[in-house]
């Protein structure tokens, strides 16, 4: 039974292996309108399906390779224009300070050019040490002539005296001290007092006298009287006045200087400490009150 059935699919195969092979050599003897025999106009057909897609196959693998290409190209670029900007950032920011600083230097030079005074310019090198004290350390010291109290100045106005001298660097009492005081005038009405540091950012006007003509915004600068600071340099402006009775009871001075963003500063060579009398080092300087002036 099996035999003949392996019989009878041998026929079939056979059969059909005839018909195509007679359909084929039909094919190879007809042909078509066109003059081509229909055979070659099948195998070419068939071919070209072939080719066209694989034709497709290699233009999508290419484009998709060349999109890879160009996104891995796109980004190095990217990466290249981030780093190009960072540093044009970074140049941009030194040219900045470069020209701030300049211009820091250019208005110390003209304070030097129009004073008469003999000044040493010095370079802030450290803040204070401690919260307690208001000071800053500048670049010279006793070997540059520098002395205990003079006074230093910066284009702003006064920023204090100074306190500890060393060979190669000083320290400098800011006016914002608890222990610093200036003889101080009222510039718009001459008035006299003497300007206290409160150990913060501000400072008070002081031993005034009770007919004295002070308003909210008067420049306030120094009298001189302290043999410390020069005369007419601004000290700062006020900011708070309060009157008890007939005797001011409180007038607040905001300083004319930022002490945060000191840089550069003047010591005052020119000795304005009259003769005889000794340094006072760190504690407050002694200031005369003015004639009739309460505290």
């Amino acid at each position: 039974m099996a035999l003949l059935e392996v019989k009878r699919r041998g026929s079939t195969f056979l059969f059909l292996t005839v018909v195509v092979a007679h359909i084929v050599l039909i094919s190879a003897q007809v042909t078509s309108k066109s003059g081509v025999p229909v055979l070659q106009a099948v195998t070419f057909g068939l071919v070209a399906q072939v080719q066209r897609a694989g034709a497709a196959v290699i233009t999508g693998v290419s484009s998709l390779w060349g999109g890879y290409v160009d996104l891995r190209g796109t980004l190095a670029e990217n990466e290249q224009l981030k780093r190009d900007l960072a540093a044009t950032k970074l140049l941009l920011q030194q040219e900045r300070a470069l020209a701030q600083r300049t211009d820091a230097l250019s208005r110390l030079l003209d304070l030097k050019t129009r004073t008469r005074l003999e000044t040493l310019a010095a370079e802030v090198i450290a803040g204070p040490a401690t919260p307690e004290f208001r000071t800053i350390t500048i670049s010279k010291g006793t070997a540059s002539g520098i002395r205990p109290d003079m006074g230093v100045l910066a284009p702003n106005g006064v920023v204090g005296r100074i306190i500890v001298p060393s060979a190669n660097a000083s320290k400098v009492q800011l006016l914002i001290d608890r222990n610093a005081a200036a003889g101080a005038l009222v510039e718009r009405s001459r008035s006299q007092g003497v300007v206290l540091g409160e150990g913060d950012a501000t400072m008070r006007l002081d031993f005034i006298n009770s007919t004295a003509d002070i308003r909210v915004g008067d420049t306030i600068v120094t009298s001189g009287v302290d043999g410390i600071y020069p005369k007419g340099f601004p000290i700062g402006k006020v900011e708070k006045v309060e009157r008890s009775g007939s005797s001011y009871k409180n007038v607040q001075v905001q300083p004319a200087i930022d002490f945060s963003t000191l840089e550069d500063v003047l010591v005052v060579l020119t000795p304005t400490m009259p003769e005889g009398m000794a340094p006072t080092g760190a504690t407050r300087p002694v200031v005369a009150p003015p004639p009739g002036a309460v505290q």
